[in-house]
């Protein structure tokens, strides 16, 4: 029996990316999870990948997907998600919140006074709705007495990579993941903020081939990245930790929990933490 077999997860922001790769390894792991994104037809979006997509591939993997189309700034919409998961599954015992707006401009050099208003666009897909699917997913969670609610995050958390906005956005999931652990815990239920870093899904696979220069930088050199999956075995391992609780309200680098709990890569690689040319999290586990 895999060490999800009868878990239920929603990872946001699947149909590509480390959302897709989140759910497949979930899936591998026996884990029913239910994939949200706004491509249904391939062709709609200019990289490959729906949410039918990544749900086919996790029946293949040995779990269960089930696509449901969300537009993360609806409110309407994450709420009826949350309510199809408790009436179909009766539970919930994992979120993870990655669905974020990138714009096509994200690694354009120019600063923050030449880009477009519409940036701002990563606060509204990337914090605030991250609020409101933890919003719907707790009460699950704290009827069970368990859970996990993860964030998808990064070393930009303090360090300067791509703009103001996306640091912005970044810092704020890592506090909202400890202070929704501090008024989870009491309930059983964990909240943590994993830091990222290059991850070679197909929008950063496209941008190291187009943009010059791009994979001489700190946030972007191959050789320091991950396959998309590498977070969501990580993530597997952690659901089912005997030290889960003890780690809530922390933000820790993806790469060092992997160590901690022996994941390796999809190709057998140990992914390296970047914390000391990078930066270290600011926010420690809740007492």
């Amino acid at each position: 029996m895999s060490s999800l077999t009868g878990r239920v997860a929603v990872v946001t922001g699947a149909s590509r990316g480390i959302g897709k790769g989140i759910a497949l390894a979930l899936a591998g792991q026996g884990a029913t999870v239910y994939i949200t994104g706004r491509t249904v037809t391939a062709g709609d979006h200019p990289l490959p990948g729906t949410i039918g997509d990544t749900a086919a591939e996790c029946a293949r993997r040995g779990g269960a997907g089930i696509a449901v189309r969300v537009d993360h700034r609806r409110d309407d919409e994450v709420a009826g998600l949350f309510a199809r998961v408790a009436e179909e599954q009766g539970r919930l015992d994992i979120l993870v919140n990655n669905a974020f707006a990138l714009p096509e401009d994200l690694t354009d050099p120019r600063p923050f006074w030449e880009k477009p208003l519409s940036n701002w666009e990563m606060v509204d897909v990337g914090v605030r709705s991250n609020f409101v699917a933890a919003r719907y997913a707790a009460p699950l969670m704290v009827a069970a007495g368990s859970g996990l609610v993860v964030a998808v995050s990064g070393y930009t958390g303090v360090a300067y990579t791509y703009g103001v906005v996306f640091g912005t956005a970044k810092s704020a999931v890592d506090r909202m993941a400890r202070d929704m652990a501090v008024e989870l815990k009491p309930f059983g239920v964990a909240s943590v903020s994993l830091w990222q870093g290059l991850t070679l899904t197909e929008r950063a696979e496209r941008n190291l081939a187009a943009v010059p220069g791009l994979s001489g930088h700190a946030a972007t050199t191959p050789a320091h990245g991950c396959s998309p999956e590498y977070p969501g075995r990580v993530i597997a391992a952690l659901a089912v930790a005997p030290d889960l609780l003890a780690r809530t309200g922390g933000t820790f680098i993806t790469a060092e929990l992997g160590r901690d709990y022996r994941i390796t890569d999809i190709d057998g690689r140990a992914i390296p933490s970047l914390r000391d040319t990078r930066g270290a999290p600011i926010w420690s586990p809740v007492p």
